[in-house]
């Protein structure tokens, strides 16, 4: 079923195997009303993880980034923090459950996730931070005014910090990609009964530095 991912990764607009990850996700726990919520969507289409599902597989849903025109008819201009994602997704007439969320925001990744108590998506796709050990729980600390610097590892959380707040939330970690910062999560409810969690180890080829490069000096919070 779930239990080894790779073999499944495949890119059509995916950065890299995202695209065939999430087809074979929910070919094995079925779909509900096939809505999702991608943010920061780019364009909505290269280096998307929903384009494949809405594009080829009849999937709809709310596509946000805050670098989208205010004019842009596919993705949603809007600048995404802890206390503003849930009266978003209100706004934009999110279903409380829904399919599929994705997050990849390069910042506040993990404090916008934790935020989202209002709706529940029963898999959620999230960047990590690959520049630490695997049992590193830490995140930069909650900058509502962040904006990633390009190239700067200074940016989101670790898989193991991510693993965490997941397990609080209800969900559990089921891949990670081969070539790419992502970490994918399902809700425990939609998993067989008997389901065993697997060591992060052998979930990620990441996780063999000590500190992001470049950021000596620059504040991390524990969780």
């Amino acid at each position: 079923m779930l239990s080894d991912l790779r073999p499944h990764e495949r890119q059509v607009y995916s950065q890299f195997g995202e695209d065939g990850v999430l087809e074979h996700i929910f070919e094995c726990i079925g779909t509900t009303n096939r809505r999702f919520v991608e943010f920061g969507a780019k364009d909505g289409v290269s280096l998307s993880n929903t384009a494949n599902l809405r594009l080829h597989h009849g999937w709809t849903g709310l596509l946000m980034d805050a670098a989208a025109s205010r004019s842009d008819e596919l993705v949603s201009h809007a600048f995404i923090d802890a206390e503003n994602v849930n009266a978003l997704f209100a706004k934009h007439g999110v279903p409380e459950r829904f399919d599929l969320l994705s997050i990849d925001i390069d910042g506040n990744d993990y404090w916008v996730w934790k935020a989202i108590d209002l709706f529940t998506p029963r898999v959620v796709v999230i960047e990590y931070n690959i520049f630490f050990q695997l049992d590193d729980c830490r995140t930069m600390p909650y900058d509502a005014q962040h904006v990633w610097q390009e190239g700067s590892c200074y940016h989101g959380a670790s898989l193991a910090a991510l693993r965490k707040l997941g397990h609080e939330k209800g969900y559990a970690l089921v891949h990670t990609d081969a070539w790419a910062p992502n970490a994918f999560f399902v809700l425990r409810s939609e998993l067989p009964a008997d389901w065993q969690d697997r060591p992060t180890e052998e979930l990620t080829d990441w996780g063999r530095f000590h500190e992001p490069p470049g950021t000596e000096g620059r504040p991390w919070t524990r969780v």
